[in-house]
Parts: structure tokens; C-alpha cells; sequence
């Protein structure tokens, strides 16, 4: 329940977020924030990351409908004890349907944080973001300690690394 909670409250500050900006600014508004680093800047974005594959709005419904299917039946078989991992594909979840949202209702994604050297971005991205790098953290961990299971399992004195001894077949 807590998961579903994360990933409505970021998508509500997300769509908040959003709506703010497009209430009082006009596309391509730009308002200094921290002068010359950080501006809020209204932007439609036709694309995915960084405006990659532009006006392919029903591709991109189409292959998040699916990810957020994916991601919801997956975690329904995640062990309880999961928290990371459940926490970042909530992160996902929420950031990706706050641009499904965004492309469902204006056919583009509305983007505003723009630090001038990063393509503009918005609080979905950000989920989708930092959900991405901790399931990254979790499948290195999950390596390591299959690694450590295997090691731990293996007669005393050996690695379970293949012997080079310097023969090569003829």
C-alpha cells in the first residue's frame, strides 16, 4: 500500500507541478531562478528523453501502458523484505504515468526545470530517474550476493574461477 502511495503522491506533484506552471506562464516563458544556473522554463516536449523520437505520442502510450502493466505484475511477486526495489519501480511507475497523462491530454509532456546545460525536465522524470538508478543499485546487489551464495557453496580453497595454465588447444 505504501508503494501505491509513493507513486500517487509523485504523480499529484507531478500533475500539480505542471498545471502551476501552465496556469502562469505561456510555452517558452523562461524565469530565472538562481541566474544563470537554474530557470523554470515552460516547454513542450513532443518526444521522450532529451526530445528523442518526436510526435511518436502513440508509440509512447503505447510502450508505457505495457511498462506500467509490466512493473505492476512484476511487483506483486517481489519478496516483502524488497524495499528498495519496490520503492523504485514505484518511482517509475508514478513518474511514467505522469507523462502518460501529459501525452493522453495535450499529446506532448510539459517540462519546466531547466538548469541550462540538461535538457528542460519535470517531477515525472525525476521519478522515472532516480526509480531506474535504484533498481541499477538493486541488480548490483542482487549480482553480489548471488556471487557471495555461490562462493559460499563451493568446496573450502576454491573460487570457482577457471585455472589458466598457460596450454592452448592446437
Amino acid at each position: 500500500m505504501r508503494y501505491i502511495l509513493l507513486a500517487m503522491g509523485l504523480l499529484a506533484a507531478d500533475q500539480l507541478s505542471k498545471w502551476f506552471v501552465m496556469s502562469r506562464m505561456s510555452e517558452g516563458d523562461s524565469i530565472p531562478v538562481i541566474e544563470p544556473v537554474f530557470h523554470i522554463t515552460y516547454v513542450m516536449n513532443p518526444g521522450a528523453a532529451f526530445g528523442m523520437l518526436p510526435y511518436k505520442t502513440l508509440f509512447f502510450v503505447i510502450v508505457t501502458v505495457i511498462v506500467v502493466l509490466g512493473i505492476i505484475l512484476f511487483a506483486r511477486h517481489i519478496p516483502a523484505g524488497k524495499v528498495l526495489l519496490k520503492t523504485g519501480l514505484a518511482l517509475q511507475v508514478g513518474g511514467a504515468v505522469g507523462n502518460l497523462i501529459d501525452r493522453l491530454r495535450f499529446g506532448h509532456v510539459v517540462d519546466f526545470f531547466d538548469f541550462r546545460v540538461w535538457p528542460v525536465f519535470n517531477i515525472a522524470d525525476m521519478g522515472i530517474v532516480v526509480g531506474v538508478g535504484i533498481l541499477f543499485i538493486e541488480l548490483l546487489k542482487g549480482d553480489r550476493e548471488n556471487r557471495k551464495q555461490e562462493e559460499a557453496a563451493l568446496p573450502q580453497g576454491e573460487t570457482g574461477l577457471v585455472e589458466d595454465t598457460g596450454q592452448r588447444d592446437t
